[in-house]
């Protein structure tokens, strides 16, 4: 059987309020939320086997964990016979970089499961997909729609059509933040916004004037994410930069391709080992 390839997006946070510690230690955020063209690239076909077959490559495929986000997914999948049995070797060729607030290791279970759906591998209402992909990671349902999406204090999504057809720079230090540890030391929490101008949210004069929460813990720990936040901030004709999820990763957003890229070869010349690649909102 041939493999299916598909094209698992990078997610990042255009903003992001923290507004309440839960009981079990989770938090209560809103977000808004687009994807990049930037993608792992997935491999995915049935074969005849005991166990399913899962293997990665790329630049960064090392050190990713055995319990991964495709593994705790395909066992949730068997776990519940919602694929009767069937196994499938996946090959997934990492071009996201972990720990980098991009949802790599979320979006590629999104994916996949996405794709089991497509083909009515996976056949359920959509509450119950929720509550699978929840126990799988908090943000893997952000994946299952390609649209700019707002996540409510609720945890309801709103999905919107529109674009918004941004160029981006996104840079990251030659290390990763932990998600768990950067939420454990929140400390001060946002008041709900609501997200009530839906049509307004996701302009570049909205935006502007949003910020990422986590930045002032990021920057505190990490002080040279704070410091590429403010060069990219300085360069020209960027409209506006800030860290995407825990980070490490900062994202500059540029109205431009041209721009953006004059942007990563002032940026190549300061940080020349640093990660970095230009990209464009979906």
């Amino acid at each position: 059987m041939k493999f299916n390839n598909l094209k698992s997006w990078a997610k990042i946070n255009l903003s992001l309020n923290v507004i309440k510690r839960l009981p079990n230690n989770y938090h209560k955020i809103e977000s808004l939320i687009t994807f990049l063209e930037l993608h792992d690239e997935i491999k995915i076909r049935r074969i005849h086997t005991k166990e399913h077959k899962i293997s990665f490559s790329g630049k960064f495929s090392e050190r990713i964990e055995k319990k991964n986000t495709i593994i705790r997914l395909m066992n949730l999948l068997d776990k519940k016979k919602i694929i009767q049995g069937k196994k499938f070797q996946i090959k997934v060729k990492k071009n996201i970089p972990q720990k980098s607030g991009m949802g790599g290791g979320s979006m590629n279970a999104s994916c996949i499961l996405k794709h089991l759906i497509k083909k009515k591998i996976v056949n359920l209402p959509y509450k119950k997909i929720r509550e699978l992909v929840n126990k799988i990671g908090s943000d893997v349902v952000l994946g299952l729609e390609k649209k700019n999406s707002i996540l409510m204090k609720s945890g309801r999504i709103v999905r919107l059509n529109k674009k918004m057809n941004l160029f981006t720079l996104i840079v990251m230090p030659k290390f990763g933040c932990s998600t768990h540890d950067i939420f454990s030391r929140v400390r001060n929490f946002s008041k709900s916004s609501s997200f009530k101008e839906k049509n307004n949210l996701f302009t570049i004069k909205n935006l502007v004037r949003s910020n990422n929460d986590l930045e002032s813990i990021v920057f505190k720990k990490y002080p040279k994410i704070k410091n590429l936040k403010y060069f990219l901030s300085t360069l020209p004709n960027v409209a506006f930069a800030r860290m995407t999820g825990t980070g490490s990763a900062i994202v500059a957003y540029f109205k431009s391709k041209k721009s953006a890229n004059t942007a990563s070869k002032i940026f190549n010349k300061k940080y020349k080992k640093y990660w970095y690649v230009v990209s464009k909102t979906i």
